[in-house]
């Protein structure tokens, strides 16, 4: 099943939201590094309703860490700077979807390293992002519509 990562995500709401997504759909959240809160917090716990029981979390140190584990080629990262359409790859079916911080997005030698899997969402080029729960959501429902909702999803 696909996993959706998030680097030193920072704001617990948005963190409560992708877990509804991903116990809604099935998916792994993987948190890395330092979180801009506590994962027990209240505004975290709200968000995510009382799905909390039913979305499998998992902490790594690092992406390295998530790597050594799975292997580089089934990461995907999200950024603004990526040539790379989100629904022009070919996603497998054990993908990582990859997202940054609100505040930074991806590090920029992490993007320059992986470039070949990085991947964009079109949008307005005057303005700076979409908000990362909503951006976890695109992303994970394409990577999921790409293999059928893997015969699970209703």
């Amino acid at each position: 099943m696909i996993s959706i990562v998030l680097i030193e995500p920072e704001i617990p709401a948005n963190t409560g939201n992708i877990s509804r997504t991903c116990a809604c759909t099935g998916m792994t959240l993987y948190l890395v590094g330092k979180l801009g809160f506590e994962i027990s917090e209240s505004r975290v716990k709200r968000a995510g309703l009382d799905y909390w029981d039913k979305v499998d979390v998992r902490r790594a140190d690092s992406i390295e860490e998530l790597w050594a584990m799975y292997g580089k080629e089934k990461f995907f990262y999200f950024t603004t700077k990526a040539e790379k359409r989100y629904t022009d790859v070919s996603y497998p079916p054990d993908a990582f979807l990859v997202f940054g911080k609100e505040t930074k997005g991806l590090p920029e030698d992490l993007i320059e390293d992986n470039f070949d899997r990085a991947v964009r969402i079109p949008m307005r080029s005057e303005l700076r992002c979409l908000n990362l729960s909503n951006s976890v959501a695109v992303a994970a429902y394409e990577a999921l519509r790409s293999h059928d909702f893997f015969g699970i999803l209703k």
